[in-house]
């Protein structure tokens, strides 16, 4: 089963590139409702590269909107192995760079899926190189699947939303600015 967003963001597309490697960026995105946070002592790595294998820990109200803090006191939707590749292709427009994460669910009610793969696409949008064209594909699959769509497609659309809003912060990489503010 298949759940797809297409849009048009106010960022350049290599803004959007970065954000797409930006842990913080990804957080920010389920903000401010699930929290997303290292399951790692080490921590959160400051960039998602190729071949990393990131595990993740989810809740819903946990820790400060939007923040990647893991402060706890939450309801869990479980454990995630964010594991990362990218290629670039070409189409009739240009270059595509295309972010896959290939990880799985590990724990909770996600981890009943057999198959995820979930792959972001970013380019200069037709007509206007200042803005991105987003596609992004999540592919899921097993018995729950069916189950899980609708949850899933509810969640995508909140994505989209957050895509448009936090688009254009990202061409200031918001994540050095947050962290290095003043406690």
């Amino acid at each position: 089963m298949r759940i797809m967003l297409k849009l048009v963001l106010d960022c350049d597309a290599d803004a959007a590139w970065r954000a797409l490697h930006s842990p913080r960026a990804i957080a920010d995105l389920y903000g401010p409702f699930v929290d997303l946070a290292p399951m790692d002592a080490a921590g959160m790595p400051s960039r998602l590269e190729p071949g990393a294998d990131v595990p993740v820990r989810m809740t819903i109200g946990a820790g400060a909107p939007g923040g990647a803090g893991g402060r706890g006191g939450g309801l869990s939707l479980g454990e995630q192995l964010i594991h990362v590749s990218e290629r670039t292709v070409r189409d009739a427009h240009g270059e595509v760079r295309i972010f896959r994460d290939s990880g799985i669910p590990l724990t909770g009610p996600l981890a009943t899926l057999e198959v995820w793969d979930h792959q972001m696409a970013v380019s200069p949008a037709p007509g206007d190189p200042a803005k991105t064209l987003w596609r992004d594909r999540l592919v899921i699959g097993g018995r729950a699947a069916p189950a899980l769509w609708p949850v899933l497609w509810a969640t995508w659309q909140w994505r989209g939303a957050r895509l448009r809003a936090l688009a254009p912060t990202w061409a200031h990489d918001p994540e050095f600015a947050h962290d290095d503010a003043p406690a």
